[in-house]
């Protein structure tokens, strides 16, 4: 039997904290209350095993972190392609009646291709988010086939809010390719017409809440937290283009605390906050409390994953990350220019400044350049190893009452990711 399967099946207390984990107390957990279906000697076991089996096993995909039983890499690949699957019925909820409307059917053809192109082809990592937490949340007995399908639908309504967002930014930022192929506004005969495209894709989230949840005590809370999510979002476009406009490039503007404020609106709230947040009103918990503790965990989350983001930007493998980075010619506020900004001499702050914020490929490769005199790309891995140290204590104070398999999952997920 392998060791980590027989650590599993003895219990987690036999297991000693892996040696890149913080000094945390981490059985400080698993003497906290947690809601897993209720019940917080449930939880407490529940938790337990799961810290085991991330301390024993390679991180996976969130939905694979929190079982239980059974070959956990098989299903993770199952509930991936069972999401995957349930577009079919979001398109027919959203296509098939009107797509023979005398008045708008060539209309609701271009909203399938609209979605058929950039609702597809991601990670799915905000929406499978969703299905895993619901289902940590929830009783089992209580996991009916129409609980299951709001789930599925509520987390496609996440995917459908990141393919909008998306579609718009690539606009903004002139970007060239989106998960491996041509952004949608550069494909031939669409153009500008895709902010249109971007708006119906924002709109199909309101219609699918609608149509599955409308009669559901949650109906309310998800639609404000969508509308809260977006709104967030969208001052954290508008911070990041007053930082940093094309064509006006100022260093003055790069600082860090800007660069925060800017990761926590236009990241964090909706890749984090937003997907575990509908989760946990979909299972009826809804106090102020349990959600604060949990966006205190997920924002700092999310400002670790965009940090990943503005690194992979510039040293991430295109075939691998399916985008071809394009921060330093837009100008953008990233975490590598604040981190050349704090260790520039002048003569390399001059270099930054002549360089910066054009096209040219060749003052590109000069900033590139310059970044790795200063060592960034070591820079970002010991921020990678202190930031996870640091959300594994975060996990440890504030996840209860919830399991923190939750956020271990998450976690696990991001860490040491390569796109």
């Amino acid at each position: 039997m392998p060791r980590s399967r027989w650590l599993r099946s003895v219990g987690a207390f036999l297991l000693p904290a892996p040696c890149w984990a913080p000094q945390v107390r981490w059985l400080g957990l698993l003497r906290q209350p947690s809601l897993v279906h209720g019940c917080p000697v449930l939880g407490a076991w529940h938790s337990a095993r799961r810290w085991c089996q991330a301390w024993t096993e390679e991180p996976r995909a969130l939905c694979s972190s929190l079982r239980m039983n059974g070959d956990q890499k098989s299903a993770c690949a199952q509930e991936k392609q069972d999401f995957i699957q349930h577009f079919s019925q979001i398109l027919k909820v959203l296509t098939e009646d009107d797509e023979g409307h005398p008045e708008i059917g060539d209309a609701i053809v271009r909203l399938r291709k609209v979605l058929e192109y950039n609702a597809i082809g991601g990670k799915y990592n905000r929406g499978l988010t969703v299905l895993a937490v619901f289902q940590e949340l929830v009783e089992p007995r209580k996991q009916d086939a129409e609980s299951l399908q709001r789930a599925l639908t509520v987390g496609w309504c996440v995917e459908l809010l990141q393919a909008f967002f998306l579609v718009l930014d690539d606009i903004m930022d002139s970007s060239l390719t989106r998960r491996g192929q041509p952004c949608w506004y550069q494909k031939p005969g669409i153009g500008l017409d895709a902010i249109n495209d971007a708006m119906l894709l924002d709109s199909c989230i309101y219609r699918l809440l609608k149509f599955y949840c409308r009669e559901q005590p949650y109906y309310l809370n998800l639609l404000e937290l969508f509308l809260q999510s977006s709104y967030q979002t969208e001052i954290g476009q508008t911070l990041d283009l007053l930082t940093a406009p094309q064509g006006d490039v100022d260093l003055g503007r790069f600082t860090e605390k800007r660069y925060k404020s800017i990761v926590k609106y236009k990241t964090a709230f909706y890749s984090f906050y937003l997907p575990v947040a509908a989760a946990m009103y979909m299972a009826g918990i809804d106090g102020k409390k349990e959600h604060a503790n949990a966006k205190k965990i997920l924002l700092e989350m999310g400002e670790f994953f965009q940090i990943q983001d503005d690194y992979l930007d510039l040293f991430g493998d295109p075939s691998v990350t399916g985008k071809i980075g394009t921060d330093i010619q837009d100008n953008k506020c990233s975490w590598l220019v604040i981190q050349c900004l704090q260790r520039a001499s002048p003569e390399q702050r001059q270099i930054l400044q002549d360089n910066y914020g054009q096209k040219d490929t060749e003052k590109v490769a000069l900033v590139k350049a310059l970044y790795e005199e200063l060592e960034l790309p070591a820079v970002f891995k010991q921020y990678e190893e202190d930031s996870f140290s640091h959300l594994m204590g975060l996990i440890e104070q504030y996840a209860a009452p919830l399991p923190p398999a939750i956020f271990l999952g998450l976690a696990h997920k991001i860490y040491k990711r390569k796109k």
